[in-house]
Formats: C-alpha cells, structure tokens, sequence
C-alpha cells in the first residue's frame, strides 16, 4: 500500500489482513516466507505503521484502532505460524526425499574424512606471516568493552556497540577482575568486568592486549573467530573468522603497508593479483583506506573486488595502549578468512562452509586416509 494505513479504516486493515494471510499462503520455500513477513510483519508492514499512528488519535478512538489492529496481528500471526509450519514440514518432506540412502550399497567401514579448507585457509595464512619473521597472537572470544571498543578509539556512541551490531555478555566474571588488569583505562572491578563484556566483533582486542604485554617494535597477526549479530545467509554468518595484522615500529609508513598487502595478495592469489587503496575511515587507522583485489581467477574474469580494510594505527590507539605516537607509527590490515575463500575458490554459499557436510571439504583435496 502506498499510503498509510489509518488506524480507522476497518475496510483498509481487513484487505491488509487479506493481503498477508495471501502472501504466507503462497510462500513455498524459507526464503519465501521470510520475503513475505518482511512485507506484513516487519517495521514497514501496513499493519505496523497503523499501529504506530494510534497515538496520534483522539482518546475516545484509541480503543477502537486498538481492538482493529490487534484482531489483525492475531489472525496475520497465525497465518504466519500455519504457513511456517507448512513449510518446515514441505522442506523436511523434500530433504528426506532428495537425500535418501541406499543402504545396500557396499561402503568402506571408515570413510575418508577431511580437513575443513577454513582450517588449511588459516594454517597457510599463519606460515605467511611466520615466513616474514611476524609473530601469530591469539586473545580470548569473550572479550571486555575496553579492549573490544575504547582502547581501539571507538567512541561511547559508535554504532558497532549497539546490540543490533554486538553480542553482550551478562553475569560472566573474567579471570583478574578484582585485581584489575593494570593496563592504562582498564577496568579495576568485578562489577565492571561482568556488565561489559561482549563476544568479540574483530580481532583487533588482540592487538591491543599485545601492545600492553609484549610493547614495541610488534609485528603480529591476529587470526580467530569473531561474533556479529548478522542472520546466516549466503553472504553473512554470526560467526566467521578474521586475520587482522599489526605493524609498529619506528619509521613505518603506508609505503611499508602497501608492500605487505601486495606480498600477502600474491601468496594468497598468485602471482599476478595485487592491491589498491580507496580512502575510506575507521576509529582505529588515520588515514584509513579500503583495499581491492585484483586477480586473473575472480568470477567472472579478472578484475578488482573489495578484500578488506586497512590504514596507519591512530595515534590515539597508541597512546591507549601505552605507546608513545610522536616515536611510533605502525599500520594494520585485516579481512575476513571465509571471504578470501570465497574468492579464491569461487564459492558463491558461506552456508556450504558451516553445514558441516564432509563433500564440502572434500572436494578441496584434503582428504585423509581411510582405515
């Protein structure tokens, strides 16, 4: 509907109702479905926006728009929960039927199994780094806010730290919180370790607490498992893997950047990709940039696609951790794990790497010997 639906308008809200219970009906696969709720249900639904306009009626009419539009989410919502319940039973009626077995077939005792290519990805960007006389840090998945936010430059009204971007963990208390960490803005109580911690949504907390334990000059790389609060689809996953990259010494420049995002394109990509910068920000590198990719094997022939971010440390992200910007400079890189394969690999599903189906990692060659 192009305009707004009136809290009223009885003939409008029933067609509205109409048009839902039409749409779920027709729905035949998830993606359908979750189509269709966006439509009816979601914050633009016609039946939410009238909803919304009630407090602008007049009291005496309240009650009525009230009565109007709760019958309406009632009978939209089980229009909904019928088709869903519809639809599992559809798609669980075509898995069976696809991914029948044939129990007569001879089959080896103990099958091959395979390395998972998200590990033989991460095994070989480590050598990368350890090749360049870099050392590989790890840092804990459960991560305080300091580390994960504010000693990075985040401010206290970045978006990132909303819950719609950011896990938040309650009622878990970190090894050393009575005592306190001891690094420069970090906190000192047991209170304040249980009511700000988060999973962590980069790597980026391991730099930190490697410039407040091993100090300068650091080269590290940083590879793990981080947490967004993404719905899993084929480009997005709530949990995936990063390797971020930290450089501070004396005498560092975008210069010394550039090189290594060229070295690591072409061990990763071969030896003809390379790199280029676009300006782009970020709180934790000024001046900040997006790196492309160029590659003769992309998809759909070679040409430039976006690979990660990267820039010069702040200055501010020094002095939190420590270490002093008018000595030091240092730069930073870092992309995601799952995307490198994906490009490499020209894999068009992130679904088909955490489905955990063995034919997945099989076909990259990494198969063990049966027994």
């Amino acid at each position: 509907m192009s305009e707004t639906l009136s809290p009223l308008d009885e003939a409008g809200i029933r067609g509205a109702v109409a048009e839902a219970q039409t749409a779920f009906t027709a729905a035949t696969t998830h993606e359908e479905l979750k189509a269709a709720r966006a439509a009816h249900i979601g914050d633009s639904a016609p039946i939410t926006l009238a909803n919304a306009q009630i407090r602008h009626l007049e009291k005496k009419d309240k009650p009525t728009a009230g009565k109007l539009l709760g019958a309406a989410r009632k009978e939209i919502m089980a229009a909904f929960n019928a088709a869903t319940e519809r639809v599992d039973a559809a798609e669980l009626e075509r898995a069976l039927a696809t991914e029948t077995v044939d129990v007569t077939v001879p089959v080896s005792a103990a099958p091959r199994g395979a390395r998972h290519p998200l590990t033989t990805l991460a095994n070989d960007i480590e050598d990368f780094f350890i090749s360049m006389g870099w050392d590989i840090a790890e840092g804990p998945e459960i991560e305080h806010e300091w580390f994960n936010f504010d000693s990075l430059n985040f401010g206290p009204d970045h978006p990132a730290r909303q819950m719609q971007d950011t896990f938040y963990v309650q009622g878990v208390e970190t090894v050393g919180a009575k005592e306190g960490h001891g690094e420069p803005g970090a906190p000192t109580s047991s209170l304040e370790e249980t009511e700000h911690l988060v999973l962590r949504t980069h790597t980026s907390p391991v730099q930190s607490r490697s410039l407040l334990s091993r100090g300068v000059p650091l080269y590290i790389a940083c590879p793990g498992k981080v947490f967004r609060t993404d719905a899993l689809d084929a480009t997005h996953t709530p949990v995936f893997h990063q390797v971020e990259a930290l450089a501070v010494d004396e005498g560092l420049t975008m210069a010394h950047l550039k090189g290594t995002l060229d070295h690591f394109a072409r061990t990763m990509f071969g030896p003809d990709a390379k790199t280029r910068l676009r300006p782009s920000y970020f709180p934790f590198t000024e001046p900040s940039a997006e790196m492309d990719l160029w590659f003769p094997q992309k998809a759909g022939g070679p040409g430039w696609i976006e690979w990660g971010g990267c820039g010069m440390v702040n200055p501010a992200v020094l002095a939190n951790n420590g270490i002093d910007p008018t000595r030091y400079t240092g730069f930073a890189f870092g992309m995601g794990i799952e995307r490198t394969l994906m490009l490499r690999n020209s894999i068009a599903d992130m679904r088909d790497m955490v489905e955990g189906d063995v034919r997945f990692s099989t076909q990259f060659g990494t198969t063990g010997r049966g027994i």
